[in-house]
Protein backbone atom coordinates (compact mmCIF):
# COMPACT_ATOMS: atom_id res chain seq x y z
CA UNK A 1 0.00 0.00 0.00
CA UNK A 2 1.41 3.45 -1.07
CA UNK A 3 0.81 7.15 0.54
CA UNK A 4 2.80 9.12 -1.30
CA UNK A 5 6.44 8.35 -1.89
CA UNK A 6 5.90 6.04 1.47
CA UNK A 7 5.43 2.01 1.05
CA UNK A 8 3.55 0.32 3.82
CA UNK A 9 4.07 -3.42 4.70
CA UNK A 10 0.90 -5.23 3.67
CA UNK A 11 2.91 -8.73 4.72
CA UNK A 12 4.51 -9.58 8.24
CA UNK A 13 7.03 -12.47 8.30
CA UNK A 14 7.07 -14.06 11.57
CA UNK A 15 9.93 -15.85 12.42
CA UNK A 16 9.03 -18.29 14.40
CA UNK A 17 10.83 -20.49 17.19
CA UNK A 18 14.62 -20.49 16.89
CA UNK A 19 15.64 -24.04 15.82
CA UNK A 20 18.25 -25.78 13.50
CA UNK A 21 16.60 -27.08 10.70
CA UNK A 22 16.83 -30.59 11.39
CA UNK A 23 14.66 -30.41 14.25
CA UNK A 24 11.70 -28.41 12.44
CA UNK A 25 9.96 -32.02 11.94
CA UNK A 26 10.71 -33.27 15.78
CA UNK A 27 9.42 -29.74 16.91
CA UNK A 28 6.12 -29.81 14.83
CA UNK A 29 5.05 -33.29 16.13
CA UNK A 30 5.91 -32.59 20.06
CA UNK A 31 3.69 -29.24 19.22
CA UNK A 32 0.91 -30.88 17.69
CA UNK A 33 0.36 -33.46 20.24
CA UNK A 34 0.39 -30.66 22.69
CA UNK A 35 -2.03 -28.79 20.97
CA UNK A 36 -4.30 -32.26 20.37
CA UNK A 37 -3.99 -32.77 24.84
CA UNK A 38 -4.84 -29.00 25.17
CA UNK A 39 -7.93 -29.41 22.53
CA UNK A 40 -9.02 -32.58 24.30
CA UNK A 41 -8.32 -32.28 27.61
CA UNK A 42 -10.61 -28.78 27.86
CA UNK A 43 -13.02 -30.12 25.56
CA UNK A 44 -13.45 -33.08 28.19
CA UNK A 45 -13.79 -30.61 31.27
CA UNK A 46 -16.12 -28.54 29.17
CA UNK A 47 -17.99 -31.82 28.48
CA UNK A 48 -17.91 -33.06 32.15
CA UNK A 49 -19.15 -29.85 33.82
CA UNK A 50 -22.02 -29.60 31.14
CA UNK A 51 -23.16 -33.28 31.53
CA UNK A 52 -22.89 -33.94 35.48
CA UNK A 53 -24.98 -32.51 37.67
CA UNK A 54 -22.51 -32.52 40.56
CA UNK A 55 -20.86 -30.04 39.15
CA UNK A 56 -22.76 -27.29 38.67
CA UNK A 57 -21.54 -24.39 41.23
CA UNK A 58 -19.84 -21.23 40.66
CA UNK A 59 -16.43 -23.11 40.82
CA UNK A 60 -16.82 -24.95 37.91
CA UNK A 61 -18.81 -22.45 36.05
CA UNK A 62 -15.69 -20.63 36.25
CA UNK A 63 -14.04 -23.20 35.48
CA UNK A 64 -15.22 -24.34 31.92
CA UNK A 65 -14.82 -20.43 31.30
CA UNK A 66 -11.05 -21.10 31.68
CA UNK A 67 -11.47 -24.03 29.80
CA UNK A 68 -13.08 -22.39 27.14
CA UNK A 69 -10.37 -19.73 27.19
CA UNK A 70 -7.26 -22.05 27.47
CA UNK A 71 -9.00 -24.02 23.84
CA UNK A 72 -9.17 -20.74 22.17
CA UNK A 73 -5.92 -18.95 23.30
CA UNK A 74 -3.63 -22.20 21.97
CA UNK A 75 -5.65 -22.24 18.87
CA UNK A 76 -5.11 -18.24 18.17
CA UNK A 77 -1.30 -18.98 18.36
CA UNK A 78 -0.33 -22.96 17.75
CA UNK A 79 -1.60 -23.21 13.91
CA UNK A 80 0.71 -20.82 13.06
CA UNK A 81 3.43 -22.25 14.47
CA UNK A 82 3.12 -25.78 12.71
CA UNK A 83 2.64 -24.33 9.39
CA UNK A 84 5.99 -22.00 9.97
CA UNK A 85 7.83 -25.07 10.86
CA UNK A 86 6.87 -27.02 7.81
CA UNK A 87 6.90 -24.58 5.61
CA UNK A 88 9.75 -21.99 4.96
CA UNK A 89 7.01 -19.19 4.14
CA UNK A 90 4.76 -20.65 6.74
CA UNK A 91 5.32 -17.32 8.89
CA UNK A 92 3.92 -14.85 6.50
CA UNK A 93 0.76 -13.22 7.60
CA UNK A 94 -1.34 -10.78 6.02
CA UNK A 95 -1.31 -7.24 7.85
CA UNK A 96 -5.04 -7.31 8.81
CA UNK A 97 -4.64 -10.92 10.23
CA UNK A 98 -1.81 -9.79 12.12
CA UNK A 99 -3.87 -7.01 13.84
CA UNK A 100 -6.82 -9.69 14.39
CA UNK A 101 -4.33 -12.61 16.13
CA UNK A 102 -2.65 -9.39 18.41
CA UNK A 103 -6.52 -8.78 19.21
CA UNK A 104 -7.52 -12.00 20.17
CA UNK A 105 -4.21 -12.71 21.51
CA UNK A 106 -4.35 -10.08 24.43
CA UNK A 107 -8.63 -10.29 24.79
CA UNK A 108 -8.22 -13.89 25.98
CA UNK A 109 -4.57 -13.24 28.03
CA UNK A 110 -5.96 -10.74 29.81
CA UNK A 111 -9.27 -12.41 30.18
CA UNK A 112 -7.77 -15.05 31.51
CA UNK A 113 -6.26 -12.87 33.70
CA UNK A 114 -9.37 -11.70 35.02
CA UNK A 115 -11.12 -14.79 35.73
CA UNK A 116 -8.34 -15.96 38.00
CA UNK A 117 -8.63 -13.01 39.63
CA UNK A 118 -12.81 -13.91 40.31
CA UNK A 119 -11.87 -17.87 40.72
CA UNK A 120 -10.10 -16.61 43.64
CA UNK A 121 -12.83 -14.63 44.98
CA UNK A 122 -15.33 -17.38 44.46
CA UNK A 123 -12.27 -19.54 46.73
CA UNK A 124 -12.74 -16.89 49.27
CA UNK A 125 -16.50 -16.58 49.61
CA UNK A 126 -16.65 -20.44 49.88
CA UNK A 127 -14.16 -21.04 52.43
CA UNK A 128 -15.04 -17.39 54.38
CA UNK A 129 -18.33 -17.70 54.44
CA UNK A 130 -19.60 -20.91 53.43
CA UNK A 131 -22.98 -20.47 55.36
CA UNK A 132 -23.84 -17.69 52.52
CA UNK A 133 -21.71 -18.40 49.57
CA UNK A 134 -25.07 -20.05 48.18
CA UNK A 135 -26.68 -16.64 48.51
CA UNK A 136 -23.75 -14.53 47.39
CA UNK A 137 -22.58 -16.27 44.51
CA UNK A 138 -25.40 -16.58 42.59
CA UNK A 139 -26.63 -17.61 39.27
CA UNK A 140 -26.81 -14.06 38.01
CA UNK A 141 -23.74 -13.29 40.12
CA UNK A 142 -21.29 -15.69 38.60
CA UNK A 143 -22.66 -14.76 35.16
CA UNK A 144 -22.26 -10.87 35.55
CA UNK A 145 -18.85 -11.53 36.81
CA UNK A 146 -17.89 -14.23 34.08
CA UNK A 147 -19.38 -11.41 31.82
CA UNK A 148 -17.18 -8.50 33.22
CA UNK A 149 -14.13 -10.58 32.97
CA UNK A 150 -15.10 -10.93 28.96
CA UNK A 151 -16.02 -7.46 28.65
CA UNK A 152 -12.76 -6.19 30.33
CA UNK A 153 -10.18 -8.30 28.32
CA UNK A 154 -12.33 -6.96 25.29
CA UNK A 155 -11.67 -3.55 26.32
CA UNK A 156 -8.10 -4.09 27.55
CA UNK A 157 -6.95 -5.62 24.17
CA UNK A 158 -8.75 -3.12 22.16
CA UNK A 159 -6.42 -0.67 23.79
CA UNK A 160 -3.16 -2.79 23.28
CA UNK A 161 -4.25 -3.24 19.30
CA UNK A 162 -5.04 0.29 19.16
CA UNK A 163 -1.94 1.23 20.65
CA UNK A 164 0.32 -0.84 18.52
CA UNK A 165 -1.37 -0.56 14.91
CA UNK A 166 -2.40 3.05 14.62
CA UNK A 167 1.23 3.84 13.93
CA UNK A 168 2.62 3.63 10.07
CA UNK A 169 4.52 0.72 9.75
CA UNK A 170 6.97 1.29 6.49
CA UNK A 171 10.20 -0.69 6.94
CA UNK A 172 11.45 -4.10 7.98
CA UNK A 173 8.74 -6.60 8.23
CA UNK A 174 10.02 -8.87 10.31
CA UNK A 175 8.54 -9.81 13.54
CA UNK A 176 10.95 -11.65 15.94
CA UNK A 177 8.15 -13.57 17.43
CA UNK A 178 5.91 -16.34 16.41
CA UNK A 179 3.17 -14.47 17.13
CA UNK A 180 2.06 -10.96 16.63
CA UNK A 181 2.42 -9.30 19.76
CA UNK A 182 2.96 -5.81 20.77
CA UNK A 183 6.77 -5.64 21.83
CA UNK A 184 8.23 -6.98 18.90
CA UNK A 185 5.82 -5.20 16.45
CA UNK A 186 6.25 -1.88 18.27
CA UNK A 187 10.09 -2.54 16.88
CA UNK A 188 9.02 -2.29 13.38
CA UNK A 189 6.93 1.26 13.03
CA UNK A 190 8.37 3.76 11.22
CA UNK A 191 7.86 6.61 13.64
CA UNK A 192 8.78 7.39 17.60
CA UNK A 193 7.46 4.51 19.54
CA UNK A 194 8.05 5.36 23.07
CA UNK A 195 4.99 6.81 24.28
CA UNK A 196 2.89 3.97 23.48
CA UNK A 197 5.68 1.50 25.07
CA UNK A 198 5.02 3.14 27.80
CA UNK A 199 1.52 3.34 28.13
CA UNK A 200 1.25 -0.46 27.12
CA UNK A 201 3.61 -0.89 29.30
CA UNK A 202 1.56 0.74 32.14
CA UNK A 203 -1.60 -0.85 31.08
CA UNK A 204 -0.40 -4.10 31.36
CA UNK A 205 1.29 -3.61 34.49
CA UNK A 206 -1.59 -1.84 35.99
CA UNK A 207 -3.84 -5.21 35.18
CA UNK A 208 -1.41 -7.95 36.11
CA UNK A 209 0.28 -6.67 38.87
CA UNK A 210 -3.47 -5.61 40.25
CA UNK A 211 -4.90 -8.86 39.61
CA UNK A 212 -2.16 -10.07 41.31
CA UNK A 213 -2.49 -8.38 44.43
CA UNK A 214 -6.43 -9.13 44.67
CA UNK A 215 -5.50 -12.69 44.06
CA UNK A 216 -3.07 -12.39 47.24
CA UNK A 217 -5.54 -10.65 48.99
CA UNK A 218 -7.86 -13.38 48.62
CA UNK A 219 -5.53 -16.15 49.40
CA UNK A 220 -4.49 -14.19 52.89
CA UNK A 221 -7.62 -14.31 53.78
CA UNK A 222 -8.34 -17.78 52.61
CA UNK A 223 -5.31 -18.88 54.34
CA UNK A 224 -6.45 -17.10 57.94
CA UNK A 225 -9.65 -18.83 57.42
CA UNK A 226 -8.08 -22.30 57.03
CA UNK A 227 -6.10 -22.25 60.28
CA UNK A 228 -9.66 -21.35 62.52
CA UNK A 229 -11.14 -24.90 61.11
CA UNK A 230 -10.78 -27.01 64.16
CA UNK A 231 -10.03 -30.69 62.35
CA UNK A 232 -6.76 -31.54 60.29
CA UNK A 233 -9.52 -32.80 58.04
CA UNK A 234 -10.89 -29.85 57.41
CA UNK A 235 -8.06 -28.00 56.62
CA UNK A 236 -6.89 -30.33 54.30
CA UNK A 237 -10.06 -30.44 52.06
CA UNK A 238 -10.08 -26.71 51.96
CA UNK A 239 -6.35 -26.37 50.90
CA UNK A 240 -6.87 -29.11 48.47
CA UNK A 241 -9.69 -26.97 46.87
CA UNK A 242 -7.32 -23.86 46.83
CA UNK A 243 -4.07 -25.93 45.55
CA UNK A 244 -5.03 -26.41 42.20
CA UNK A 245 -6.09 -22.52 41.60
CA UNK A 246 -2.63 -21.51 42.99
CA UNK A 247 -0.51 -24.09 40.70
CA UNK A 248 -2.07 -22.33 37.28
CA UNK A 249 -1.94 -19.30 38.71
CA UNK A 250 1.98 -19.51 38.98
CA UNK A 251 1.74 -21.18 35.51
CA UNK A 252 0.45 -18.43 34.02
CA UNK A 253 1.45 -15.41 35.53
CA UNK A 254 5.08 -16.00 35.92
CA UNK A 255 5.83 -15.83 31.78
CA UNK A 256 3.38 -13.31 31.90
CA UNK A 257 5.87 -11.20 33.76
CA UNK A 258 8.69 -12.11 32.48
CA UNK A 259 7.93 -11.21 29.17
CA UNK A 260 5.89 -7.93 29.92
CA UNK A 261 7.09 -6.57 33.03
CA UNK A 262 10.97 -6.18 32.51
CA UNK A 263 13.49 -3.78 30.62
CA UNK A 264 14.13 -4.28 27.66
CA UNK A 265 13.45 -6.79 25.68
CA UNK A 266 15.20 -9.99 25.00
CA UNK A 267 13.65 -11.83 21.63
CA UNK A 268 14.90 -15.38 21.64
CA UNK A 269 14.24 -15.11 25.37
CA UNK A 270 10.64 -13.88 25.22
CA UNK A 271 10.00 -16.69 22.88
CA UNK A 272 10.82 -19.19 24.57
CA UNK A 273 8.91 -18.16 27.86
CA UNK A 274 5.50 -17.66 25.76
CA UNK A 275 6.07 -21.11 24.78
CA UNK A 276 5.31 -22.05 28.40
CA UNK A 277 2.59 -19.55 28.30
CA UNK A 278 0.70 -19.99 25.02
CA UNK A 279 0.87 -23.81 24.93
CA UNK A 280 2.20 -25.59 28.06
CA UNK A 281 -0.24 -24.00 30.59
CA UNK A 282 -3.42 -24.40 28.48
CA UNK A 283 -2.59 -28.19 28.29
CA UNK A 284 -1.46 -28.41 31.93
CA UNK A 285 -4.94 -26.47 33.14
CA UNK A 286 -7.19 -29.59 32.92
CA UNK A 287 -4.40 -31.87 34.28
CA UNK A 288 -4.11 -29.82 37.37
CA UNK A 289 -7.60 -30.16 37.83
CA UNK A 290 -8.45 -33.46 37.31
CA UNK A 291 -5.45 -35.32 38.93
CA UNK A 292 -5.65 -33.09 41.80
CA UNK A 293 -9.58 -32.45 41.95
CA UNK A 294 -11.92 -35.06 43.43
CA UNK A 295 -15.27 -34.03 42.14
CA UNK A 296 -13.45 -33.95 38.99
CA UNK A 297 -12.43 -37.38 38.64
CA UNK A 298 -15.13 -39.02 39.99
CA UNK A 299 -17.23 -36.82 37.26
CA UNK A 300 -15.01 -38.39 35.11
CA UNK A 301 -15.73 -42.12 36.35
CA UNK A 302 -19.32 -41.24 36.27
CA UNK A 303 -19.25 -40.38 32.55
CA UNK A 304 -17.23 -43.46 31.70
CA UNK A 305 -19.99 -45.70 33.37
CA UNK A 306 -22.81 -44.03 31.56
CA UNK A 307 -21.18 -44.57 28.33
CA UNK A 308 -20.35 -47.91 28.79
CA UNK A 309 -24.12 -49.10 30.19
CA UNK A 310 -25.26 -47.40 27.24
Amino acid sequence: MDRGNESFVTTFILTGIPHAPKLGTPLFGIFLVIYALTLVGNLLILLVIKVDSHLRTPMYYFLANLSFIDMWFSTVTVPKILMSLLSPDGGAILFHSCVAQLYFFHCLGSTECFLYTVMSYDRYLAITYPLRYATRMSGKMCALLAGGTWLSGAIHSAAQTALTFHLPYCGPNQIEHYVCDAPPILKLACADTSVNEMVIFVNIGVVASGCCFLIFLSYVSIVHAILKIHTAEGRHKAFQTCASHCIVVLFYFMPALIIYLRPGSKHVMDRIVAIFQTMITPMLNPLVYTLRNKEVKMALIRLKDQRNFA
